[in-house]
Order: C-alpha cells, then structure tokens, then sequence
C-alpha cells in the first residue's frame, strides 16, 4: 500500500467477507482461481493490487485505521426493496 495511490473501501451486506474473499481469491496469487483478482491480475503475494480483510473483526480494525465513523455513510439502493428480502 505504500507504492501507488490507494481506494480505500468499506463494503457492506450479507456475508460480506466471505463474499470479498471469493472475488479477490487467496492470497497467494498462485493458489487463486481464474475469474478472481488475484488469479488474474497478481503475480506474487507481496505485490498484489488488493487487500481484503479476512473477519469482522479485523474488518473494524481495519476500517478504523482508514476512517473516521462520521466519515461512514449508510446507503440504501432506490432498488434494494425490489431485489433484497
């Protein structure tokens, strides 16, 4: 994170780390399967483009490292009573 610039995130839903988990792929790019991004875009683990937290826990530490809670903003899709039960 302290060669280039840097989106920092905070995503939010059901399942939510183990869904992120599953889009990047593991953290060795070499165990990653193609269709993630680290098994298609990485090359080694210390060079991968992304980072994602591995639990809550450690989501919320790593959030608070990156924002401020008044920073956060709750956000509700015009579609989310269409598409979520």
């Amino acid at each position: 994170m302290n060669l280039g610039p840097v989106v920092a995130m905070v995503w939010e839903g059901l399942n939510v780390v183990k869904t992120g988990r599953v889009l990047l792929g593991e953290t060795d790019p070499a165990d990653s399967k193609p269709g993630t991004i680290h098994g298609d875009f990485c090359i080694r683990v210390g060079r991968n483009i992304t980072h994602g937290s591995n639990s809550v826990k450690s989501a919320e530490k790593e959030i608070s490292l990156w924002f401020q809670p008044e920073e956060l903003v709750d956000y509700k899709s015009c579609a989310h009573d269409w598409v979520c039960e």
